[in-house]
């Protein structure tokens, strides 16, 4: 046989060698690729169900649902799935029926603050809805959810010339243990948030169950001065029946408390300022601004 016919088939069977060998090694193991396979999990659905025992009429809360995962072939038709955009639309929504825990929450369930219908259903019968205007400090930089229950601060300024520095200032209740039943407020908690969403947009109004007669006290409050909310507690102490005091600058500063009532004084061509001193206190007798021992000083 030439040499070069025996040269030429032991090159042949190199390569013949050499590609089995690379075969193999690049080849994955058959028991690799079996467990790898038996590992993927059971395809499921998070749906969304009731964190506790909740009533008719509830405002729904992010404590007030939970999530359950469940086989595809056992999702109710209807049901909320677990998503940001469906957890965001809960906040402030109306339960239409009772839940017991663990019951799925069902899209009929449901009536959101922009549904038709919405005040109607959720107010109680001779309530009223009336609606106030609130920035990020007023509005308790929005913290403020329905179904919370606040108090209505009014704070204005007097400016009449004859009222002592001591209370151009005053703040007084309008109405104390209202629920707030809708916000102008759009955030998701615990959730990526996308578009308008991702830094929440606060809250410019918030929607209150009041009386006919705290309704009009809350619009006239609005024409008077400044509005704030005060959150109360969720299991706090009712108070007591009657009208709450008003409390004035002189009440909360020092300074102004200490500062003496004055007035201007014009006699012809003659225009001065006096003041009226504090009297002398007496251990039987406490005097006051307007006592007739109280004698205007020129300054």
């Amino acid at each position: 046989m030439p040499l070069r016919l025996m040269l030429a088939g032991l090159l042949l069977l190199t390569a013949l060698g050499l590609g089995l060998v690379g075969y193999q090694a690049t080849r994955p193991p058959v028991t690799i690729r079996v467990a790898a396979e038996a590992a993927v999990p059971p395809l499921t659905v998070d749906i969304l169900v009731a964190a506790h025992s909740l009533p008719a009429g509830t405002l729904m809360k992010e404590e007030d649902f939970s999530q359950r995962a469940v086989p595809p072939a056992d999702v109710p038709p209807g049901v909320l799935t677990n998503s940001p955009e469906v957890r965001a639309g809960l906040h402030g929504a109306l339960l239409r029926r009772y839940l017991d825990l663990g019951s799925s929450l069902m899209a009929g369930d449901i009536l959101h603050p922009r549904d038709r219908g919405f005040l109607a259903a959720v107010l109680a019968p001779d309530a009223r809805a009336v609606s106030v205007a609130v920035d990020a400090v007023t509005g308790n930089g929005g913290l403020i959810w329905p179904g919370d229950r606040v108090d209505l601060i009014l704070t204005q300024e007097l400016g009449e010339k004859n009222v002592p520095p001591s209370r151009h200032f005053v703040a007084e209740t309008v109405l104390s243990d209202v629920r707030v039943v809708a916000v102008d407020q759009s955030i998701i908690q615990g959730a990526v948030a996308t578009g308008d969403n991702a830094t929440g947009r606060l809250a410019r109004t918030v929607t209150l169950e009041v009386t006919p007669e705290q309704a009009e006290r809350a619009v006239v409050a609005e024409h008077l001065g400044r509005i704030t909310l005060a959150i109360r507690a969720v299991n706090g102490i009712a108070d007591a029946p009657g009208h709450h005091p008003a409390v004035y600058g002189g009440d909360v500063s020092a300074a102004l408390a200490d500062s003496a009532p004055h007035m201007r004084v014009v006699e012809g061509k003659d225009d001065r300022e006096v003041t009226f001193q504090r009297p002398p206190a007496s251990p039987l007798i406490t005097p006051s601004w307007g006592s007739a021992n109280a004698r205007p000083q020129p300054l």
